[in-house]
């Protein structure tokens, strides 16, 4: 059978590093983006040489990386991209920068990688996700959706934005025969989490912190066959916290 590819952006951490192993451990090659070089530590196999380097807060290197992604499928096939890459700038004591103190130039950074990044991938690579009859995912937040704590303003609105593509993006690769949908995580227990966090999953239904390992289950469902007649929505991985 033939071997399924997935384009992941953010994968150096958290949430991406988990969506890595889970389709990993499905049998999927994985191509990873990011603006690093490939990290040695990582336990999969392959990863160096499917590696993209690439700024997606520079529009002109993200639309320039689109050939070097190219070249790595082989049978011009994509079964899957998933925009999982965001930055949330912080203030000089890592506090919340909010409408007032964010300055331009990080709401340009923050909307550059967060969002336009995403589109500018499921454009460039619209044909190969066509051809293998793909799926998009696109990484949104429980901040999208409400004022939070410690997620910036920019962040809170690019990742808004996202969702609102993400509807935009189903209605109009859904003739190519390509699914788009969204996951919005809400505290999840990675490396970059704000102190404080504790007080507000003393407020969650389930009174516990989300794994990326649950955020990556979510994302693989959506660019499975399990998910096959489900395009154009934003699935909420947060333990209750939006009800």
């Amino acid at each position: 059978m033939r071997r399924k590819t997935l384009l992941l952006t953010g994968a150096s951490r958290g949430i991406g590093h988990a969506t890595v192993r889970r389709f990993n451990a499905e049998g999927w090659r994985v191509i990873t983006c990011s603006r690093h070089p490939f990290p040695k530590e990582c336990p999969w196999g392959g990863g160096e040489e499917n590696h993209v380097q690439l700024d997606l807060s520079d529009p002109s290197d993200t639309i320039n990386a689109v050939g070097a992604i190219q070249d790595r499928l082989d049978d011009g096939k994509l079964d899957a991209l998933v925009n999982n890459a965001g930055i949330s700038p912080k203030g000089p004591n890592g506090e919340r920068l909010s409408t007032l103190t964010t300055d331009l130039m990080d709401w340009a950074k923050v909307f550059h990688v967060n969002f336009f990044a995403s589109v500018v991938l499921a454009r460039g690579l619209r044909d190969e996700l066509a051809a293998a009859k793909g799926a998009v995912v696109n990484v949104t937040s429980i901040a999208g959706s409400r004022v939070h704590p410690f997620a910036g303003a920019a962040y809170s609105t690019s990742k808004a934005a996202l969702a609102a593509l993400t509807r935009e993006m189903a209605h109009d690769f859904g003739p190519l025969g390509v699914r788009v949908n969204a996951i919005a995580p809400g505290e999840v227990e990675t490396a970059i989490l704000s102190p404080g966090t504790e007080k507000i999953v003393d407020q969650l239904p389930m009174r516990r912190l989300g794994q990326p390992s649950e955020v990556a289950d979510a994302i693989y469902f959506l660019c499975s066959e399990q998910s096959s007649y489900i395009s154009g929505t934003e699935i909420e991985v947060n333990g209750g916290q939006h009800v």
